[in-house]
């Protein structure tokens, strides 16, 4: 089978030259495996059916044992016997040598935090996503982040519709979803959600989880996707739904296992210096790991979406920041929000190590909610001290409809998100 390319590609490269192993997270059926196998000049499968005991008793007694193998040899689903870790980091101590394991894992396991040696200087994390539209062919890749950074002017043409928005929203950027059209496309998501909510939500820790709760928590956090919604606004929309007691404690046992399995990432505050003194909003801005988790938890399909432009609007949002995510790691930069006390907002800052940046705000399409987005831009670059910290490199409104892509007089690029690439 024909392996699609992947931004994370060139990343994984890099560490392998600089570290002595290197650890994929990330959602799973995103990709890991077949990406480590890409890498790797051995594997050895922890979740293998008629193996897994096996290796997890092999892990216990000699684990240096299932580490011999061709470099870089790959450890797929490594968390299943955690004490490989510190078996690996030993080991690349040992060796000292470069590229020596890739480990895989779609889980981060219990109490890895505080028993676990941290890895430092030997083993390199990686964060995997689904599929961004440049990996899956929906982008045509004319606009490149990296070059907006640069100082160029954005050029392209697009044809992508409303409905096709739609059907990407609910398909998501799932490996195996993409390869394929119309409705079956569609299930991916679905079998995915539904595995959230009778397995993986409780075999992460072994603590057994109420699947109507899981359920119900997944649509109100869908419901609050692309908002500053407290948990506690979360929680009370559950309890409003009739789903009997569920406490706080409760409520942050569940969405600490939905982070570990990398089901939903929020995105934090950036805080920059500003001439004003408005007071900057810190709680993070709820997503996904991918839109189509949203629409499934939320149970509606594309044509669901396309008589409800609102939510539409909300999980296009979605959509458009795990590509900026994805695109923002191969830049070595981060993704955050903007919001202060006086209601001025702004969907997305990409920061890059060296101090640039660039702000975007996120619209479905519209000339009139260009020209929204354009003005929110401009009033928040108005607001910054350029005498504690640099310009933005661009201010970019990121439409899901727009036929090109352009600079408009007042410098404010706009940009549809089937031309962008890192």
């Amino acid at each position: 089978m024909e392996y699609l390319s992947r931004v994370v590609d060139q990343l994984l490269q890099d560490r392998l030259e600089a570290k002595g192993a290197v650890l994929i997270e990330g959602p799973k059926w995103c990709g890991k495996t077949t990406t480590g196998k890409k890498f790797s000049n051995s594997v050895i499968a922890m979740d293998r059916p008629d193996m897994s005991k096996q290796y997890q008793a092999m892990a216990e007694i000699d684990p240096q044992a299932l580490l011999e193998g061709e470099v870089p040899r790959l450890i797929d689903e490594w968390q299943i016997a955690p004490n490989l870790w510190n078996a690996v980091r030993y080991e690349v101590d040992q060796r000292n040598e470069m590229g020596q394991f890739i480990l895989t894992g779609s889980a981060v396991p219990p109490d890895v935090d505080e028993s676990f040696h941290t890895g430092t200087g030997r083993i390199s994390r990686l964060q995997m996503r689904t599929m961004s539209l440049y990996e899956s062919g929906e982008s045509d890749g004319e606009v490149s982040l990296e070059g907006l950074f640069q100082g160029d002017s954005p050029g392209g043409r697009s044809r992508t519709t409303l409905d096709e928005i739609a059907f990407l929203i609910c398909r998501g950027g799932w490996p195996q979803s993409v390869k394929m059209q119309d409705k079956p496309a569609l299930f991916q998501a679905i079998d995915y959600h539904e595995a959230i909510i009778s397995q993986d939500i409780s075999r992460v820790d072994n603590v057994s989880r109420h699947k109507e709760k899981a359920r119900r928590l997944l649509r109100s956090y869908a419901r609050h996707v692309g908002s500053q919604a407290s948990y506690e606004v979360i929680r009370q929309d559950m309890l409003s739904n009739n789903i009997g007691t569920f406490d706080e404690k409760t409520l942050y046992s569940y969405i600490d296992a939905l982070n570990k399995i990398f089901v939903i990432e929020d995105t934090p505050a950036w805080n920059p210096n500003l001439r004003s003194k408005a007071a900057i909003r810190t709680t993070d801005t709820r997503y996904f790991t991918d839109p189509s988790i949203a629409a499934a938890s939320l149970g509606i399909a594309p044509n669901d979406l396309m008589n409800d432009l609102r939510t539409m609007g909300f999980l296009f949002e979605n959509l458009a920041i795990r590509d900026l995510r994805i695109y923002a790691d191969r830049l070595y930069g981060n993704v955050y929000h903007y919001r202060d006390n006086n209601g001025l907002e702004c969907d997305a800052v990409i920061h890059l190590r060296n101090g640039n940046y660039g702000l975007i705000e996120i619209k479905l399409g519209g000339d009139s909610h260009i020209e929204e987005g354009a003005d929110t831009l401009l009033d928040l670059a108005s607001k910054i001290d350029l005498k504690k910290m640099k310009a933005p490199s661009f201010l970019m409104v990121l439409c899901g409809i727009a036929p090109f892509a352009y600079k408009r007089k007042d410098g404010v690029l706009v940009v549809p998100i089937s031309c962008l690439k890192y």
